[in-house]
């Protein structure tokens, strides 16, 4: 035995009983009056020797093998020495079942008990919430009401965690005005549990009221408040406000609240403060807390500041796992690929294992570079050192091969998974759609919703890609119907990509509509918008919507900017772009390459290109993008000799010219007529470069061949094509034929043509203009006809100039402007000049309200 316990209970009631019986005047009162405080005596004692050992089993949380033994040879104990009322000793064996998982025992135990007290309850509630059964643990708070026990101060913080695991605002509402009846409000633990649960749940207000009204406020209650704004992106205001008010209070901030006030400095970017709190933080000595060190080094390497992540992280004495992964997450986020690498080695060497964690940090920077061997070599240390694959990992691997572009990779190990979540769904339908994949991205959804998966806001707003860019319009309305059904129509990014979708089906009204309705507008919704207008031909409307995201307070961005800039290169409206490379120069975007890269081709399509070239020679650094932005302006200006000089520079200065590259050589080459220069760079693109030619290549090619006249040899390279011409390829035959009048080829294009793109008026155009050249003009009314038979309508062709910073636009036969009677006169006096010169007119097919002319 453990301890000496008193002789049998039993014998002692015998003995009491013999005594009672051999007096003269037996008492029963006296007797009764004597057992009672006997037993009671004999519970004291048993409580004395036993009680402090069952207390240290349920506050010890380690070696609960070691407690649980004791505990049950206490049991075993008070059982065997016939103690049936067991009081305070029960509800101690009870909290150590409990305390030790044994469920079972607990539950056999709670029902022995005296239930008409709070703490067995308590116990029962605390080991159902604690075990995750929420659901039961709300049961057995409800049937601790109808049994008429009355809770107490401990009761309530595990049935507030047991709403707050079951979301159930409304019940934790109720709780709360329980617990305000009950006048347990104003207690630490069971406010800060009231104030967790609603600012996890989005009750905010209703956390800060509750805040507000508590006397008393430890650093618990503080940092529960914080964290709880923390977790909103609309309060990081309230977050420094609160810091600042703690800082005011009585209550001094722990590695706790710094760790948290830290963390959103790092989402927010909050640079000033960051670091005015990194010396505040060093003030403390806290420092080197490991939470604190921990935070500091992620906010650093947000802020880019990696001279001070790696100062903190060489100083703390001993770098746990959650240091290294932040100092290699900290190298991937600014693409310091080798340093990253060389810290993972030494993280290998000094014995801390690496886990899921830090492989899914390393990983993405293998994406970025798509270096596959690298990839497969960390994959294949995983395998050996049988790293745990959990979600996060595997996505990490997938993602990897799918950037890498090993589709077949990524593929086998989504295959081999025993198991398949959403998140895994997730990962195939992006990498199936960056691949071009939409069909197979649309198969793995499908297998989602046949297993009655429920696809969250990043599966639908992953899978509305592959609608568009198959043009599935019914689809993405029927997912769209989802999202709205689902109320998932509020998050920002699924917006963004409902938006999106419409705008590349074509609908740019619907994707207004969705862009008007939304609640909230951050810089990605706004950048969608503005992006799809350009990519709509509506660069008025992007140039509206771009004004408006600065009207409402959104911070333009480097996308912003260059769609802002392609919509006033498409007008063209030079003033416009003259007034955004002005706030360019006052922005921290004066030296984003994208951005410089988007001011050189607004500023040659608008015909000013002295000042693309002074943009161009001005930039600090200069990637791939500007060079072909400035070669692309000389090409599109007919300056060949120019082209090809910056591209002979590209090389010198060490960039390898890309398929964009080509394209705008090749296209220079044929607005210039040279055949020969066109087929060499072309030639040296596949043969030098291992470039693989792609649609926009053989168009250049066919352009080429057909603007020199030489329509055979480019109807040669669209039948040497390895795919199949689209639209675009045989209406750039038809345009050459028209011009060189080849008749016998315009009909074979005109074939393909309306068989591909029937609803296009400019196609149309081309064959009636080709056959009114031929004086066919039966076959010009045949086409007429065939327009009409088809709802084609033409769409007329305008021009424009700009002139004192507005851009006037005429279409033919149009007397809206102001000034049309003194336009057409000079028109006319223009027309009589250019006849008495020897001016011909010729007669073309025109669409206009009086017919055809």
């Amino acid at each position: 035995m453990l301890f000496q316990i008193p002789k049998n209970i039993s014998s002692i009631y015998r003995t009491i009983s013999i005594a009672a019986s051999l007096s003269p005047k037996p008492n029963s009162h006296f007797i009764q009056h004597s057992l009672f405080h006997f037993f009671h005596y004999t519970e004291e004692v048993l409580a004395s020797k036993l009680a402090p050992i069952l207390q240290s089993c349920t506050t010890c949380t380690q070696n609960l093998s070691s407690v649980l033994r004791t505990g049950q040879q206490v049991h075993a104990q008070v059982t065997i020495n016939g103690i049936d009322n067991l009081g305070i000793l029960g509800t101690r064996i009870l909290g150590m079942y409990v305390l030790c998982n044994r469920f079972i025992d607990a539950k056999k135990l709670f029902f022995q008990l005296q239930l008409c007290y709070a703490s067995p309850w308590n116990w029962m509630i605390r080991g159902y919430t604690t075990m995750g059964r929420f659901d039961l643990a709300i049961f057995l708070f409800f049937k601790m009401l109808v049994f008429g026990t009355c809770p107490d101060k401990y009761t309530f913080p595990y049935v507030i965690k047991a709403c707050g695991g079951l979301s159930a605002v409304s019940l934790g509402k109720w709780l709360h005005g329980l617990v305000q009846s009950l006048g347990f409000e104003d207690d630490v633990f069971v406010g800060s549990g009231f104030i967790k649960f609603y600012s996890e749940n989005g009750c905010l207000d209703d956390a800060r009221l509750l805040f507000d009204k508590m006397s008393q406020r430890d650093s618990v209650l503080w940092n529960v408040m914080l964290n709880g704004y923390a977790k909103d992106e609309q309060s990081v205001n309230d977050v420094v406000g609160l810091f600042r008010e703690m800082r005011r209070s009585e209550t001094k901030p722990n590695s706790v609240t710094y760790a948290c006030v830290l963390s959103v400095c790092a989402s927010e970017t909050m640079v000033k403060f960051g670091c005015q709190l990194h010396g505040l933080v060093v003030r403390c000595g806290l420092e080197m807390d490991s939470p604190v060190a921990n935070t500091l080094i992620a906010m650093h390497a947000k802020f880019c500041s990696l001279f001070d992540a790696r100062r903190i992280f060489n100083l703390v004495p001993q770098a746990d796992r959650v240091t290294w992964n932040g100092m290699i997450g900290g190298y991937v986020q600014n693409g310091y690929m080798d340093e990253a690498l060389e810290l993972f080695h030494e993280m290998v060497v000094t014995s801390v294992k690496p886990d899921s964690i830090t492989f899914a940090s390393l990983l993405p920077l293998v994406s970025i570079s798509e270096d596959i061997y690298q990839g497969k070599a960390i994959h294949g240390y995983i395998v050996r050192h049988d790293v745990s694959m959990d979600v996060f990992l595997k996505n990490a691997i997938i993602d990897m091969y799918f950037k890498c572009g090993n589709v077949e990779a990524a593929r086998n190990i989504y295959n081999c998974s025993p198991a398949v979540d959403v998140v895994i769904c997730t990962a195939m339908v992006s990498g199936f759609i960056l691949n071009g994949m939409s069909s197979d991205a649309l198969d793995v959804f499908r297998w989602l919703l046949n297993k009655k998966m429920s696809p969250n806001p990043v599966t639908l707003a992953s899978i509305l890609p592959a609608c568009a860019n198959l043009a599935a319009l019914k689809l993405g309305k029927e997912l769209h119907g989802i999202i709205v059904k689902r109320s998932f129509q509020g998050i920002l990014y699924v917006g963004s990509a409902v938006m999106d979708m419409y705008a590349k089906c074509g609908r740019l009204d619907l994707s207004q509509q969705v862009f008007r309705r939304m609640s909230g507008r951050d810089v990605v919704c706004w950048n969608s918008m503005i992006t799809s207008c350009c990519q709509n031909a509506e660069p008025e409307l992007a140039i509206h919507f771009f004004q408006q995201m600065g009207a409402n307070g959104a911070k333009y961005d480097c996308v912003s900017i260059s769609s802002a800039l392609s919509a006033c290169a498409n007008l063209p409206a030079l003033h416009y772009g003259k007034e955004i490379h002005g706030f360019i120069m006052k922005s921290e975007l004066s030296s984003d390459l994208i951005v410089e890269s988007a001011l050189i081709d607004m500023y040659a399509k608008c015909g000013n290109l002295d000042v693309a070239w002074r943009v161009f020679e001005l930039m600090a650094h200069k990637n791939e993008v500007s060079w072909n932005s400035i070669i692309a302006a000389y090409g599109n200006h007919g300056r060949l000799t120019d082209c090809l000089d910056l591209f002979h520079g590209m090389r010198k200065d060490g960039f390898l010219p890309d398929h964009v590259t080509f394209l705008a050589i090749i296209s220079a080459c044929g607005h210039s007529g040279r055949v020969e220069e066109g087929k060499h760079y072309f030639n040296c693109m596949t043969n030098e470069y291992g470039i693989t030619p792609r649609t926009e290549h053989y168009a250049c090619m066919v352009d080429l061949f057909g603007r020199a006249g030489l329509v055979e040899e480019a109807f040669g390279v669209i039948k040497s094509m390895p795919f199949v011409p689209d639209a675009g390829i045989w209406g750039t035959l038809l345009g050459a034929c028209r011009l060189h009048g080849n008749t016998e080829l315009a009909e074979m294009a005109s074939e393909h043509l309306l068989s591909l793109d029937p609803q296009n008026s400019g196609y149309y155009m081309l064959q009636s203009n080709l056959h009114a050249n031929a004086g066919k003009w039966d076959m010009v009314s045949k086409i007429r006809h065939m327009m009409k038979g088809r709802g084609v309508q033409k769409v007329p062709g305008y021009s424009w100039t700009e002139v004192n910073n507005s851009t006037h636009i005429f279409v033919a036969a149009d007397t809206s402007h102001p000034q049309s009677a003194q336009i057409y006169l000079l028109l006319d006096n223009l027309l009589m000049e250019l006849r008495s010169e020897g001016y011909v007119l010729t007669l073309y097919f025109s669409h206009s309200t009086s017919g055809f002319q």
